[in-house]
């Protein structure tokens, strides 16, 4: 079944998207949730026309973001954390703590758009996280996890 999704859903499409679906996933779950509507033919249309009515708004939003991911390049974040005496932390180092060094260098990035190879940072080091900016920009961004 097609449908067009309302809002962003990971690992099957970004908002606005005419995507395949199995017919239950989108009965039972997409539609009713509100994620999603059947791509009907005036579906469609409507769909369509909307597109058309931001792509220029798009272009805008494009291009702030790109701004951003310039600056992105040069940030170096630095987290402390309380380590042991080998190394390891206690506790881990996460996308709340990234999203808070990001802030308090200047830039206002919700936690949900950052992701890490690693579920969590248990150890001292430098790493890399991904900060999606857009669907179509995303920077990397590495830090350092210090100890305190």
């Amino acid at each position: 079944m097609e449908i067009i999704l309302k809002e962003d859903i990971d690992k099957l499409g970004s908002k606005d998207d005419i995507v395949k679906v199995r017919d239950g996933y989108a009965r039972n779950f997409l539609i009713p949730t509100g994620a999603a509507i059947m791509a009907t033919e005036s579906a469609k249309k409507i769909h369509a026309e909307n597109l058309r009515q931001r792509a220029h708004k798009e272009d805008k939003i494009l291009a702030d973001a790109q701004v951003i991911a310039d600056k992105l390049v040069n940030v170096k974040l630095s987290i402390g954390a309380k380590a042991g005496e080998n190394g390891k932390i206690f506790g881990s180092v996460n996308t709340i703590q990234i999203a808070e060094a990001l802030t308090k260098a200047g830039f206002e990035i919700d936690r949900k758009h950052i992701t890490m190879q690693e579920d969590a940072i248990k150890e001292l080091g430098t790493y890399e996280a991904t900060v999606k900016l857009h669907r179509k920009i995303s920077q990397k961004v590495s830090f350092d996890v210090v100890g305190e």
